[in-house]
């Protein structure tokens, strides 16, 4: 699997074919594979940048994993679509005027949030279903990244955006090279409304991921970077199943490098890093290079020196300082979080 990144494509249509025909299976065994499904599978889609697959493989797991809360979910939604729709048809046209009186060129089409995203939204927040108002979003596809900001502008000049609920993936992309502007809005009616903002490229890249290297033979040299990361994550991988031994304990240290929560940056290069939760500055080491983190002695976070042990947060600037001398402490094990830094501690 680590060799060749197809190998993972051909897995996950092989897992995709066995949920879209679970229903044959025992409800105990399906249970099992669904929930398999949710934890391990559905992540490393999203990992890969499997966007359609990944939401797919969630949404069969939840219907498998608890039926009648999907059942009732998808009716609500459906319900909602057909009491929403002059809204959603009148934010359409007003978002297609607004860009076209500025000149962007752009398709517009809307987009319902899944059934699974709104349970675990619910569940998050402690919300009920009428409580979840960005059930439907739109998104804009344009010809550039310019053409992106300038189209925020003239949307967030259409509709009051709400703050604090701005995000930038084009310029610090997600893990797995998602890139896109989302921004919510203050839509017709006083309902938020979530848009999102990409290139075409960026768009293809977000429904296929790694897999658009082989789909679009005209990409860019960014699709063969990402490839490249992906390929390194899977080394990485390998790296601890080798070092780890305990098939128990290897699924855990998958488990926790698959949602990456947080983004840090790199001094002096300014690179920027994604974390699980809970990473602390020695986690930040390896995930630069293994001999910067066999080698960190100390570690400055926003300019100030900090311990070792200390947990990052998203933006944190984070600088570590190594010696030649220097060896990966066992006492690490204590609080690392990564998966790379636990086998390089365990080992030394």
């Amino acid at each position: 699997m680590a060799r060749d990144v197809r190998v993972i494509l051909i897995k996950l249509a092989d897992r995709l074919h066995n949920m879209r025909t679970l229903g044959a299976v025992p409800p105990a065994k399906r249970r099992r594979i669904a929930r398999e499904t949710m934890e391990i599978y559905a992540p490393i889609a999203n990992r890969l940048g499997l966007n359609a697959l990944y939401h797919e493989l969630q949404e069969l797991s939840f219907a498998h994993l608890y039926p009648a809360r999907y059942r009732v979910l998808a009716k609500a939604t459906k319900a909602a679509r057909g009491n929403r729709r002059e809204m959603i048809s009148r934010t359409l046209d007003a978002v297609k005027r607004k860009l076209a009186e500025g000149g962007t060129r752009a398709e517009v089409f809307g987009r319902e949030k899944h059934v699974y995203s709104t349970y675990r939204k619910m569940i998050e927040k402690h919300l009920s279903f009428s409580e979840v108002h960005d059930i439907f979003g739109v998104r804009v596809v344009v010809a550039d990244v310019p053409a992106c900001y300038l189209a925020m502008g003239a949307l967030h000049a259409l509709y009051k955006p709400i703050p604090g609920k701005f995000k930038d993936y084009i310029a610090i992309p997600k893990a797995n090279g998602y890139q896109s502007i989302h921004t919510d809005l203050i839509g017709p009616y006083g309902v938020p409304v979530e848009v999102q903002i990409r290139t075409d490229q960026m768009h293809r890249l977000a429904e296929s991921g790694v897999a658009s290297h082989w789909l679009y033979k005209d990409e860019t040299d960014k699709l063969s970077d990402l490839q490249k990361q992906t390929h390194r994550w899977l080394q990485s991988l390998l790296e601890i199943q080798h070092q780890s031994g305990d098939p128990q304990e290897f699924l855990e240290h998958v488990k926790v490098d698959l949602f990456p929560t947080r983004s840090m940056f790199s001094l002096p290069r300014e690179k920027i890093l994604s974390l699980p939760r809970g990473a602390t500055t020695v986690d930040f080491a390896y995930a630069v290079h293994t001999d910067i983190g066999n080698r960190c002695v100390a570690a400055k976070v926003n300019g100030e020196l900090v311990p070792l042990r200390q947990e990052l947060r998203n933006g944190d600037r984070v600088e570590i300082i190594t010696a030649s001398h220097a060896k990966p402490n066992p006492g690490w094990l204590q609080y690392v979080r990564t998966g790379k830094a636990r086998s390089k501690s365990a080992t030394s």
